[in-house]
């Protein structure tokens, strides 16, 4: 399938529906990033837009890209509604095709998953390396098919966390690798059904730089 049919396939989604007003955080972010300290933050597949939002209000400066123009269009307008157009930048962006510049604490990429092509061990790869020395990638994956996923095909495979590691390939000796899991939890779908779903988490940080040049 072409990059176009990527293309349209997120702006019918995104379009075909109402705009959310009130997007919440996904529950790892919420989980796991209140203890860092706020700086600079790439929400990669920003959707609608709720963990970029959330950061926002938690002190960090955001960037947040989705292949969709509707999902930053409607962002960027929440985020100045808010309050938080200072600290929220949204842009269109292909992954397969083009990556934001810039240097991150933070790189987020929750559920950037597609029926489509994307090499996405290159875009988390890139991910890593627009860390500063100290940053963190946080990647969080689908580990099961809830009920109300577009994705019911009964011989999908959710690669591990490990098995995501395994193939961002990443010098140990520059990122270190600080979770790697599958926790359970209860989930709510946009029918207000709820589903026990499994996410694979996946935590590295950048350390090795910070390191040479202590040492230098």
């Amino acid at each position: 399938m072409s990059t176009n049919d990527a293309v349209t396939f997120w702006e019918d989604l995104y379009g075909g529906r109402a705009a959310a007003t009130d997007p919440r955080p996904n529950h790892r972010l919420a989980e796991i990033v209140p203890g860092f300290p706020p700086g600079d933050a790439l929400d990669l597949g920003c959707g609608d837009g709720g963990d970029a939002l959330w950061l926002a209000r938690e002190g960090w400066r955001v960037t947040a890209v989705d292949i969709s123009a509707v999902a930053v269009e409607r962002l960027s307008g929440l985020a100045r509604a808010r309050g938080l157009g200072n600290r929220v930048v949204t842009a269109r962006h292909d992954l397969q095709q083009s990556f934001p510049p810039g240097r991150y604490d933070l790189v987020c990429a929750h559920y950037l998953q597609t029926p489509f092509a994307l090499d996405r061990a290159t875009v988390l790869r890139r991910a890593a390396h627009a860390l500063r020395p100290g940053g963190r990638l946080l990647v969080v994956d689908h580990g099961s098919a809830a009920p109300w996923s577009w994705n019911q095909d009964p011989d999908a495979h959710f690669p591990t966390a490990h098995d995501i590691a395994a193939g961002i390939d990443l010098d140990p000796a520059t990122w270190t690798v600080e979770r790697a899991d599958a926790p359970r939890r209860t989930a709510t779908g946009p029918d207000g059904r709820t589903a026990e779903v499994t996410d694979h988490v996946l935590l590295i940080r950048r350390t090795g730089s910070a390191q040479r040049r202590r040492a230098a």
